[in-house]
């Protein structure tokens, strides 16, 4: 039996603001915008070629805006995935890796390098770039 990953929700404070920021700074298209009452709004983004979304929303999460931190988008390059962030108006750390259990400036080995972006609530993604 297969099981599949299919929606990670990150809890937001303002859900057009998390939309902005994930659909405009990260490029990630907007797959679902639904309200269904004042007390529900499901806003669901997939980043380009991931079997994953990520949703956002009014009543969707008890966690608090802020509280994601640490999963990780992979891509095939590192630098060309933090330059089109910086180009969309994100601000993404610079790449890093970790190097003797410490966190180092530049690109490392394989699976070894790194860019945090933070959402407008301080929810934390890290880009990692997989081996060629």
């Amino acid at each position: 039996m297969d099981w599949k990953l299919e929606v990670v929700v990150v809890p937001v404070s303002d859900v057009d603001r998390a939309k902005e920021f994930y659909a405009d700074k990260l490029g990630f298209p907007v797959d679902v915008d639904h309200s269904a009452g004042e007390s529900f709004r499901f806003v669901q983004v997939t980043p380009p070629g991931s079997g994953t979304s990520i949703g956002f929303g009014v009543g969707v999460s008890d966690m608090k805006p802020g509280d994601l931190r640490g999963v990780q988008i992979v891509v095939a390059d590192i630098e060309q995935a933090r330059a089109e962030l910086v180009e969309r108006g994100a601000e993404p750390s610079p790449v890093w890796h970790i190097e003797d259990g410490r966190q180092v400036d530049g690109k490392g080995g394989d699976w070894n390098s790194f860019v945090t972006v933070d959402d407008p609530d301080g929810n934390r993604w890290v880009l990692q770039e997989r081996p060629a």
